[in-house]
């Protein structure tokens, strides 16, 4: 899903989300955060840094922690770099409105990534390890599910 997408579904005059991506260097590490968000539902964004931009999976569920539990992972719009920063509130009547907290942070270095296949590990603040990301088969044509798991260690 492309950043365009992020910007179509916001009003920037009344979020305090960010619009643009802001540049960083080349050499850092790639940014991995997870942000608790409490809009119509509670759930969790996981956001991965790739290709200058932040990759998006809505978690409905509080992620795993230990291996042996499978998270639904729905795939959603690209976000730009910067947004890792945002703690806030996005008003009523916006586009996720409601309350948006950091729940883990750090950095990810991609040991496999496919189109429809992702195997990381996680240096964050509370997940650490081996995740997978894996696509499911679409039973219709959005094809956005994905399961998010803690590896076994090697």
């Amino acid at each position: 899903m492309k950043l365009k997408d992020y910007k179509e579904k916001r009003n920037f005059k009344k979020t305090p989300e960010p619009s643009e991506s802001k540049s960083r260097k080349i050499s850092q590490e790639l940014i991995y955060v997870i942000q608790r968000h409490q809009a119509s539902h509670l759930h969790y964004d996981l956001r991965l840094e790739e290709g200058g931009v932040l990759k998006s999976w809505a978690i409905p569920k509080e992620p795993p922690q230990e291996e042996g539990i499978k998270r639904l992972a729905v795939q959603t719009e690209d976000h730009p770099l910067g947004y890792e920063d945002f703690e806030g509130v996005i008003p009523e009547g916006q586009y996720g409105a409601g309350d948006v907290k950091t729940w883990d942070r750090g950095n990810y270095v991609p040991l496999e990534v496919k189109e429809s296949k992702w195997i990381i590990e996680i240096r964050g603040e509370r997940l650490k390890g081996r995740y997978c990301l894996i696509k499911l088969k679409a039973k219709d044509n959005k094809g956005n599910n994905w399961l998010f798991f803690k590896l076994k260690n090697q």
